[in-house]
């Protein structure tokens, strides 16, 4: 028998932190191994523990769950961070994923929306609500810098590397597209998409989906609404 999923819950209120362990510990595949109730906290936990999956509150006293997620990813790459948020279009959000989060939820989400994220960032696939996602995205990408100056510029010259085909795959990933629907858009098998999106992650240097689309709206290859 494969051992559990083994989840840390970060969040400065109590009665959530209650209500997501009754949802997690009632699957016999995923078990919390701790709780935090601040970003200090979240840190000195996970080092302790080494959980598979953090679910990160994203407004916390002392230590925000930013920072938090920042010091978990450094340190304790095999941990994946999960950022929980109360609004549907969230900077702290995106500042998050780019800290390394490996993806964001709601907190209102029904139960199996919550079941199915941990266990899909374990698996290693970012893209646990790619609509939400994309509109996350497109609400702050204006605050991103563009392809032109600063930090877009900086990242431009990664896109260099990728082949035509690996930049249809980002920008349908950007997109929000899944292997399914990027292979059938581009008429593949979703074993070859698979591969392409491998050769994507590689070459920007990215954690995951999410960081990949990232780059794709810092750099300007993908625009708000495109």
């Amino acid at each position: 028998m494969t051992s559990p999923i083994r989840v840390l819950l970060v969040d400065d209120q109590q009665l959530l932190r209650a209500g997501f362990r009754m949802v997690i510990d009632s699957q016999p595949d995923l078990q919390v191994v701790g709780e935090a109730g601040d970003g200090e906290q979240a840190v000195s936990m996970a080092t302790a523990v080494q959980p598979d999956v953090v679910l990160m509150d994203v407004r916390m006293p002392r230590v925000d769950g930013i920072e938090a997620t920042a010091r978990i990813t450094a340190s304790l790459p095999a941990s994946k961070v999960v950022v929980l948020t109360t609004f549907d279009l969230d900077e702290y959000a995106l500042a998050a994923i780019r800290a390394g989060a490996s993806g964001f939820l709601l907190k209102d989400a029904p139960p199996e929306e919550l079941l199915a994220a941990v266990r899909t960032v374990h698996a290693g696939d970012a893209v646990i609500a790619p609509s939400t996602t994309r509109r996350l995205l497109e609400h702050v990408a204006p605050l991103l810098p563009s392809g032109e100056d600063g930090e877009g510029a900086a990242s431009s010259h990664l896109l260099d590397a990728l082949t035509e085909r690996e930049r249809e795959v980002l920008v349908l990933m950007a997109k929000g597209r899944s292997n399914t629907e990027i292979a059938s858009d581009l008429f593949v098998a979703e074993a070859t998409v698979k591969t392409h999106v491998s050769r994507v992650l590689a070459k920007l240097g990215a954690r995951d989906r999410v960081q990949a689309v990232v780059t794709a709206y810092e750099t300007g290859l993908v625009k708000p609404g495109g």
